[in-house]
């Protein structure tokens, strides 16, 4: 082996020995020791049991799989990174895909609850709500016993489908606090999510006030029997009791929930042995002739016969018919999402739910299907009350002169009458009434404290806090009972109830299309343990919930939806900054996919021709006129692409650096852009990959737009025939070239400087630059949107002036002009004026070089193609025929909002004085063809005359000292042979000068630079000669292919 290829073992070993392990013997030379001479040991583990023995985490740098490198939380351990494996410098570290925050506090409570206490009884007791024992004969009797069973029926196949649908959804993943909404918008997204979250909040506060209203119903009830009232026996009794109860509910869910299941297990008792009261009594039968006088007559086929078929009547002010009635039985299985709202104090919710929610649907529609069998077979519609009445048989006659106060149809204490013990049925009433508002009373407080920790709706943030270990929302408990008690005083159930009932059902709908889209969709991520689910009964589910709200009442569904569209277009228009990995961004990728598969296959066609942009930009935030150009042509309709070439390699941190900072400026402007940057490549050769690679598929883009090379003069001739050269690799790939000169050029990153030491080598520049040399690294700073910036230094001045972060509330901008603090801070936010730092910037510069230069020039180029532009001219030199993109950009331009007002002016070439009027007719006719407006068509003539004489010695004296010496650029062979294109380019000079010096926007054909015939300093030459003294200037040469048409 070779001495200078082999490693120094002696000095691996001693550096790299680990405890326990004896040490390999090493050459003293350095080299690999020769194991045949026996100076080697081996490593041995030691046999003493003093000794431990190295575990893997000692020898190797990985991490096992472990459950914290994937929480998402700051505190969570985190898995050693790529770069720290594989040798990157310290402190480069890679990013995650989804950003580390800290976890909710909502659900981060002291005592978690299994399945039986966190989902089981809370749905049991909120099922069993004020309907069970109030209103269920009445719907046996209006609708019978047959109709009774399939409103049961539908509600049940809604509930279960809804049940199927919130089971796979809980468990494909943690639930954390927030139930409904935490479902909803970590699989829909934040819009749905928040605005049915908002929606589900309110409909559980108004139920609590529906059941508390309930309960005190049935306590005037009560005490009516005995004779007695607290102040009207009436809607002041039942304010006066709801107030006080729903009080004392939301004191003890605030308490903790130790206290809150412990009421919750005396409940339930108490409604189960009202249940079975009930069907004691109807087992047993009357024991009194009052209660055969009431209705009760016991098990009987001929009652039951009676009962089989509806007996619809008016009642309730509504003439009942089988929806009406199911709209009135339906919030009684409102109940379901129970344990899901609570989901944040459960154990394990993923499996928690499905079980409870199941077992607790299944119970409580055996319930109601008993209750409505024995109702049916035990008691008759009609009944007088009156002893005197009843005869031998079971027939109930209700006189014309007498109206019947008791039976099914009449009176809601039937199930008093059929049970053993009356009190009971109160006390189960009372029971299932209060448990159910003490669910709606828990799961709000926790549900608003969700809302606020994701920072959807500002408002709630408030609300939000969480006080103790155990994090309650105490704030959430007293706004929660400000509504509770505002909705408890109008008193009246048949008001609020088919309200909360399309909520609810609104909710149910949305976590069926959840489901649905999930499955349909199928991203990598949808994978629930829960398989008992399928993606066309979720729809079903979902259409299913829709039609019952409509058939419940259209007006109400109708306000339902438009308070959810208003929540939805709040949260879009809010544009929270979360990324929750929702299906509908799993579904727009695979739309966009499919839709680029789909585009590939379309042949181009003329008529949907599109300008599709790169823009060799560097950091778009450097050079905003130039973007802002490219983005005036695209304007959010076709692809734009700003490309940056680093010739320092950039870790990826700072690639990820670049690229964030880069969007982040977009997307403050609203420009729709890409950001593309290569690295650690020369310049000529990143720009030919941007060229090549740039885009998918048909979405490539076909015009190369760049900034004009001021330096040209000054710059080296490598760095000079790079920028040529990227003009011939543009038409070697058949892409149409745009080149914009401003006056003062469009690199605006010296403006500010950065103060913060550089995240990385500023090796990066573009063909955009001004005054600065393409290959000399930028040292000046510049300010980088959405990082920790400040002014610090402005020449010797100085300054505490800062510029903030993203978000954040301090030291941001708003006292400067709104167009150009866009171009500096991506935060709406702002207190401090970039105009302010600017002046003192130029002020401190000024008394440096003894030069004071006016800001307001600045400022106005730096907005040009963004501000609103006053009456003027765009002037169009359509030389030569390039298929007509030197027409066509202009054109785009004048029909933005903020050029409107400028008038396209169009200059054409003639072959001969003589022929001057029929081109214009010719060019006139092809332009109207077009369907393009413009103000003027003038016909040049007189190109190929000479030149005045100081327009030759003005271009003399550009190439002075690129003629001279050994180290010319432009030989005196060069010119000679094209004297005569020079004298043609030089002659434009003066035509332009002559015409659109006063213009707005001057776009003239560009030049074509002929391989292998003119020179990069000649060829600049030229541009300098038809730009110079010029207001802003587009170089346009498109492909030769057609963009136009006139055909339809």
């Amino acid at each position: 082996m070779d001495k200078n290829h082999r490693f120094n073992v002696k000095k691996v070993l001693e550096t790299s020995a680990l405890p326990g392990v004896s040490k390999m013997k090493a050459s003293t030379d350095g080299n690999i020791p020769d194991l045949d001479q026996g100076n080697v040991t081996y490593p041995v583990v030691s046999s003493d049991p003093k000794i431990r023995r190295n575990s893997l985490a000692q020898l190797t740098r990985e991490a096992l799989p472990r459950v914290d490198h994937y929480r998402n939380c700051i505190e969570a351990t985190k898995r050693p990174s790529l770069g720290e494996l594989y040798g990157e410098p310290s402190g480069v570290k890679d990013g995650d895909i989804e950003s580390r925050r800290p976890e909710e506090t909502g659900g981060n409570h002291g005592i978690k609850l299994g399945w039986i206490q966190g989902v089981l009884i809370p749905c049991l007791l909120n099922i069993w709500g004020v309907m069970l024992f109030l209103r269920l004969s009445w719907v046996v009797a209006q609708s019978g016993i047959i109709q009774s069973l399939i409103i049961i029926g539908i509600s049940t196949v809604v509930c279960v489908l809804t049940t199927l649908s919130l089971s796979a959804i809980c468990t494909n993943g943690e639930v954390k606090g927030g139930g409904v909404y935490y479902i909803i918008s970590r699989s829909l997204g934040p819009e749905f999510g928040a605005s049915i979250g908002i929606v589900f909040a309110f409909a559980n506060t108004v139920a609590a006030s529906m059941n508390t209203i309930g309960f005190c119903d049935s306590l005037n009830e009560l005490l009516h029997s005995k004779g007695l009232q607290i102040v009207d026996g009436d809607v002041n009794d039942v304010r006066i009791v709801g107030t006080i109860a729903i009080l004392v509910m939301c004191i003890t869910c605030a308490v903790g929930m130790e206290w809150e299941s412990k009421a919750q297990n005396v409940l339930t008792i108490i409604i189960v042995a009202a249940i079975i009261d009930f069907i004691v009594g109807a087992i047993i039968g009357p024991r009194s002739v009052l209660q055969l006088a009431q209705g009760f007559v016991g098990f009987n086929l001929t009652v039951m016969q009676q009962n089989l078929g509806p007996g619809y009547r008016f009642s309730e002010n509504v003439n009942q018919d089988f929806f009406s009635v199911f709209s009135i039985f339906f919030p009684s299985v409102t109940g379901i999402q129970a344990g899901a709202n609570i989901s944040g104090d459960l154990k394990d919710p993923s499996k928690a739910i499905p079980k409870g929610t199941m077992l607790a649907l299944l119970i409580s529609m055996a319930s109601y299907v008993v209750f409505v069998l024995f109702a049916g077979a035990t008691a008759a519609r009609d009944a007088s009350g009156i002893v005197g009445d009843v005869g031998s048989g079971i027939e109930f006659h209700c006189f014309p002169d007498r109206n019947c106060e008791w039976g099914l149809m009449n009176s809601y204490s039937m199930m008093q009458v059929v049970s053993i013990w009356g009190p009971l049925i109160y006390a189960g009433c009372f029971a299932a009434t209060l448990s159910t508002a003490l669910t709606n009373l828990l799961s709000v407080p926790r549900l608003i404290q969700a809302l606020g920790i994701d920072r959807i709706y500002p408002g709630l943030i408030f609300f939000s806090k969480g006080y103790g270990r155990s994090g309650e929302p105490y704030r959430g408990y007293v706004l929660t009972f400000l509504i509770s008690t505002a909705f408890l005083l109008i008193a009246q159930l048949n008001v609020i109830a088919p309200l909360i009932s399309n909520f609810y059902l609104a909710s149910y709908a949305l976590i069926n299309f959840c489901t649905f889209h999930a499955a349909l969709v199928k991203p990598l991520g949808w994978r629930p343990e829960f398989k008992y689910y399928n993606v066309w009964l979720s729809l079903f589910g979902f259409i299913l919930c829709v039609a019952i709200m409509f058939l419940i009442s259209w007006v109400t569904s109708l306000i339902t939806f438009f308070v959810v569209f208003a929540l939805y277009l709040l949260v879009v228009y809010r544009k929270p900054d979360v990324n929750w990995g929702s299906s509908t961004q799993a579904q727009t990728y695979k739309s966009a996919l499919t839709s680029v598969h789909k585009l590939v296959n379309v042949h181009d066609h003329v008529k949907n021709y599109e300008p599709q942009i790169l823009v060799l930009s560097g950091k778009p935030q450097d050079r905003p006129p130039l973007v802002d150009l490219a983005h005036l042509i695209t304007k959010n309709s076709a692809l734009m692409v700003c490309g940056q070439v680093s010739e320092e390699r950039l870790s990826h941190r700072a690639r990820m650096n670049l690229t964030l900072k880069s969007y982040g400026w977009l997307h403050a402007n609203k420009i729709k852009a890409f950001y593309a940057l290569v690295d650690d490549i020369k310049f000529e050769v990143g720009a030919r990959a941007l060229l090549q690679a740039s885009g998918l598929g048909k979405l490539k883009p076909n015009i190369l737009m760049m900034g004009y090379k001021n330096d040209w003069t000054s710059c080296t001739a490598e760095d000079l025939e790079e920028y040529f050269t990227i003009l011939h690799d543009a038409f070697d790939n058949r892409m149409a070239v745009a080149i914009l000169r401003l006056p003062d050029g469009q690199d605006y990153s010296k403006f500010v400087d950065e103060s913060e030491p550089h995240a990385y080598v500023n090796g990066g520049f573009s063909l955009a630059t001004s005054s600065q040399d393409l290959t000399v690294n930028d040292q000046s700073g510049f300010m980088r949107i959405d990082s920790d910036v400040s002014i610090s230094q402005m020449g010797n001045q100085s300054s505490d002036l800062s510029l903030s972060v993203i978000g954040s509330a301090e030291n941001s901008l708003t006292n400067s002009p709104k167009p150009f603090r866009r171009y500096l801070n991506t935060s709406k936010s702002d207190t401090l004026s970039p105009l302010s730092i600017l002046k003192q910037k130029k002020k401190a510069r000024a008394e440096q070089v003894g030069l004071q230069v006016p800001v307001s020039r600045e400022l106005h180029n730096m907005t040009l193609f963004r501000d609103k532009q006053s009456e003027g001219n765009i002037d169009v030199w359509w030389l030569y025929d390039d298929g007509g993109l030197t027409i066509l950009l202009p054109y785009i331009i004048s029909t933005r909002s903020t050029w409107v007002s400028c008038r396209l002016r169009v200059f054409a070439l003639v072959n001969r004085q003589s022929e001057a009027e029929l081109e214009e007719r010719n060019m006139a006719s092809l332009l109207s063809k077009f369907r393009i407006d413009y103000q003027s068509l003038k016909m040049v003539s007189g190109i190929t005359e000479k030149p005045k004489k100081e327009t030759v010695n003005f271009f003399n004296n550009l190439l002075q000292g690129s003629c001279d010496g050994d180290e010319a650029r432009v030989s005196k062979e060069e010119l000679t042979t094209m004297q005569q294109k020079t004298y043609r380019q030089l002659r434009l000079r003066e035509l332009l000068l002559e015409n659109s010096r006063d213009s707005r926007l001057v776009v003239m054909s560009l030049p074509m630079p002929r391989k292998g015939t003119v020179s990069a300093s000649l060829y600049m030459a030229w541009l300098e000669a038809l730009t110079k003294d010029l207001p802003p200037s587009l170089l346009v040469r498109g492909n030769h292919t057609s963009v136009l048409t006139f055909y339809s």
